[in-house]
């Protein structure tokens, strides 16, 4: 076999596993056949033998491309072609954006609490302040989300205002309904353990929850190994500038 052929074979071979083709991978197959070989096992690793539903696994897949810390168009619009061709609906992938949507919350999630040690260790502590009305949002918090964290009792405390409006926004795509709760906390695992992420206070958040409604642990570790594979994404990004380039040096007189 010639090795045209056998890159025509490697070709079709990833085709039809993974359903999808690009300039990028075809430049990986040009010039590294061997490593699109380990990737294309790395990727039906995660996919292919994996226990979740194709249509969960591919909704998963478009938020780690959707996500606010990711944002990869290429990727992002393959994975959303992935979950309609499996069955997902507007409605559907709509709300795994409003899911997303909620990581930029992080910024007080993960701040507040540094900001709590540090006001301590200055001599000047933030007292944590309960009243009636911040507790009637913490009841509606726990009654729509199902958890509490103690962070949460301190960015009550400095701005009830902020998470009055944050309990809106966060609730919404939990009271539509459109994807089952335990799908939305693997949304939420994938999102926190995304590598441009990494944020583990709220991934333990999440995997309790997620273990809660049911989640094995078979289906998590599938969810970790679909973010695992997004270091690809310095490929599809960079062999098509790399080329470009390439072909402008050799064409600069």
């Amino acid at each position: 076999m010639t090795g045209t052929e056998t890159h025509l074979r490697q070709r079709e071979e990833f085709i039809a596993r993974h359903g999808r083709w690009n300039d990028a991978l075809q430049a990986i197959l040009e010039v590294a056949p061997e490593f699109l070989g380990a990737f294309d096992d790395l990727l039906a690793a995660s996919t292919v033998h994996g226990t979740l539903a194709p249509k969960d696994r591919a909704l998963i897949a478009v938020s780690l491309t959707a996500t606010p810390t990711n944002l990869f168009a290429p990727a992002l619009r393959a994975n959303i072609r992935d979950a309609l061709a499996q069955g997902a609906t507007r409605q559907e992938i709509v709300e795994v954006f409003q899911l997303v949507s909620a990581l930029g919350l992080h910024s007080c999630t993960f701040g507040v609490p540094v900001l709590f040690e540090e006001a301590a260790a200055a001599g000047a502590p933030i007292p944590l302040v309960s009243d009636s009305e911040r507790a009637a949002m913490k009841e509606e918090f726990i009654r729509i989300r199902g958890y509490w964290g103690e962070f949460w009792d301190q960015v009550l405390a400095l701005s009830p205002k902020f998470f009055r409006a944050y309990l809106r926004f966060s609730a919404v795509p939990w009271e539509a309904g459109h994807l089952a709760p335990k799908l939305k906390e693997l949304i939420y695992i994938a999102i926190d353990s995304n590598t441009t992420h990494l944020y583990e206070q709220g991934l333990r958040v999440h995997l309790r929850n997620a273990m809660r409604h049911g989640a094995t642990p078979a289906e998590i570790i599938q969810v970790l190994q679909l973010a695992s594979t997004l270091g690809m994404q310095s490929f599809e990004l960079g062999m098509p500038i790399l080329d470009e380039e390439i072909d402008r040096r050799a064409a600069t007189p």
